[in-house]
C-alpha cells in the first residue's frame, strides 16, 4: 500500500498493523486469508444497518439498470425526488428545505455557507472538541489543533471556541460581546473526538439562546443520525428543532451522500439567477440516492432506533459493571449503540485497540488525546456478537495487562 498511496491516512492502528477488509456483511468482516472480525466501527458509523445488507444491494441492483448518473445542478430525478421529501418528513427542522451535499465535511460546508448567506455574519461559535471535516471550511469548526495547524494562514479569525457543555450564561456573554457571530454549530453529541454527552438541558438552553440572539444553530448530526444514539437524531433527545442539520454517513448504506437540511427561510438565500454557488458533480447520485430510501425504510421496518437503545442499554451496562474500579480505565460513557471507554494515557487505547484487532475485533481509539475506545457497532448487531465483542475486549484486556503491569495509571 505504501508503494503507491500517499503518506498520513492510515494512522490510527499504526506501527501496530491493520488489516485488509475482503468482504464485509452484517457486523463480519473478512480479511483475505478469511479471518473473520467483529466490526464495532460500523464502517465509521457508515453501516449502521449493517453492511451490505440484502435490501440496500437491490435498491442498487434495480437502479443500476435505469440510471447511473444525472446532472447534479441541472436536472433532477425520481430517486431524488422522493429522498429529499422523505428527509423532509423526518429531520427536527421547521419547514424544511433539502440540500444535498456529497460527504459529511461537504454537508458542513453547505450549512457554514447557509448560515452566513441567511446573517451576513461571518463569526462561528464552535466547541472544544469537536470534528466538522477537514475540508477547509468545515476545518474552521473542527477543534484538534493538529487538524488545523498545518493550515492556519488559510483559515479566517472569526472562529471563537468554548468547552463543550460550557454553561450557558457565559455562551451569551460572548454573543452579546461579538455581535459578528451569527453561527453556532455543534455536534449534539460529539463523536470521534472523545464520545461526549452534554449535560442535561444544556441543547435546549442552547438553542433558545440562538433564538433569542439570532444566531443560527447548526447541528452536525453526520455521525450521530438515524439511531445511533437510541433516538432518530440526537437533537431529539431534547426536542431540539436547529436551523440546519447535517446528516450523512448511515444515510447511504455504504455509498457516499450527504445532506444539509435548513428552514425555507435560511435556505432561500440560495436563490441565485446564474449558476448554482455551491455543487459537485456527483450530488445526488441517482445510485445514492435510491440506498438512501431503502435505508430509512429498514431503519423505519425494523425498528432500528429503538433497538439501539434497548441493546445499548444492555451493552452499557456490562461495560460499567467490567470496568468497575479498573485501573486504568477512567470511564465509560454512552448512549444507544454509542459508547466510549476513556483510558488514561493514549498508548494504552492504542495497544487494546491493536491487541483486539488480533483477537477478532475492529475498535478504534479516539479523541484530541487518542485516549477514548470507540464502540459503534452497527444497529443491526446480534446479542451474540455483542457478548463476543465484549469477550474479546476482556481478553485483550487482560493480554494487555499483564505486558504493563504497574504502567496503567498516569
Amino acid at each position: 500500500m505504501e508503494a503507491f498511496e500517499a503518506p498520513g491516512i492510515n494512522t490510527l492502528i499504526g506501527s501496530e498493523g491493520s488489516l485488509a477488509w475482503a468482504e464485509a456483511l452484517g457486523s463480519n468482516v473478512l480479511d483475505p486469508d478469511s479471518n473473520l472480525f467483529l466490526d464495532f466501527t460500523a464502517g465509521f458509523g457508515v453501516a449502521s444497518i449493517g453492511h451490505r445488507h440484502p435490501r440496500i444491494v437491490e435498491a442498487i441492483r434495480l437502479q443500476t439498470s435505469f440510471l447511473l448518473h444525472g446532472l447534479a445542478d441541472v436536472h433532477s430525478h425520481h430517486p431524488r425526488i422522493n429522498l429529499a421529501e422523505k428527509l423532509c418528513s423526518l429531520v427536527p427542522v421547521d419547514q424544511p428545505r433539502v440540500y444535498f451535499a456529497v460527504s459529511g465535511s461537504d454537508a458542513v460546508e453547505i450549512a457554514l455557507k447557509s448560515a452566513y448567506l441567511a446573517t451576513g455574519k461571518p463569526g462561528i461559535l464552535a466547541f472544544e472538541p469537536s470534528y466538522h471535516g477537514l475540508t477547509l471550511g468545515a476545518l474552521h469548526s473542527t477543534s484538534r489543533p493538529a487538524f488545523r495547524d498545518p493550515f492556519h494562514p488559510f483559515l479566517h479569525d472569526h472562529v471563537h471556541r468554548r468547552p463543550f457543555g460550557a454553561p450557558v450564561d457565559q455562551l451569551k456573554a460572548l454573543l452579546a460581546a461579538e455581535p459578528s457571530v451569527g453561527t453556532v454549530i455543534i455536534e449534539p453529541v460529539v463523536g470521534r473526538e472523545g464520545v461526549l454527552f452534554p449535560p442535561d438541558g444544556w441543547l435546549q438552553e442552547l438553542s433558545q439562546l440562538c433564538r433569542e440572539t439570532g444566531a443560527l444553530l447548526i447541528a452536525d448530526e453526520i455521525f450521530t443520525g438515524f439511531g445511533r444514539t437510541g433516538k432518530l437524531f440526537a437533537v431529539d433527545a431534547e426536542e431540539v428543532r436547529p436551523d440546519l442539520l447535517c446528516c450523512g454517513k448511515a444515510l447511504g448504506g455504504g455509498l457516499p451522500i450527504a445532506a444539509v437540511v435548513g428552514s425555507r427561510e435560511v435556505m432561500k438565500h440560495w436563490e441565485t439567477p446564474g449558476e448554482a454557488m455551491h455543487t459537485a458533480t456527483f450530488t445526488a447520485n441517482p445510485v445514492a440516492c435510491a440506498a438512501a430510501l431503502e435505508v430509512l425504510s429498514v431503519i423505519s421496518d425494523d425498528q432500528l432506533v429503538q433497538r439501539s437503545m434497548s441493546l445499548g442499554s444492555d451493552l452499557g451496562k456490562r461495560l460499567r459493571d467490567w470496568s468497575l474500579n479498573r485501573a486504568g480505565i477512567r470511564s465509560v460513557r454512552g448512549r444507544g449503540l454509542l459508547w466510549g471507554i476513556e483510558l488514561t494515557n493514549r498508548d494504552l487505547a492504542r495497544s487494546w485497540s491493536a491487541r483486539a484487532l488480533s483477537l477478532g475485533l475492529i475498535a478504534l481509539a479516539g479523541g484530541p488525546n487518542g485516549n477514548v475506545l470507540q464502540l459503534a457497532p452497527p444497529l443491526t448487531v446480534t446479542t451474540a456478537q455483542i457478548e463476543a465483542a465484549l469477550d474479546i475486549l476482556e481478553k485483550s484486556w487482560r493480554v494487555l495487562s499483564s505486558e504493563t503491569t504497574g504502567k496503567l495509571d498516569p
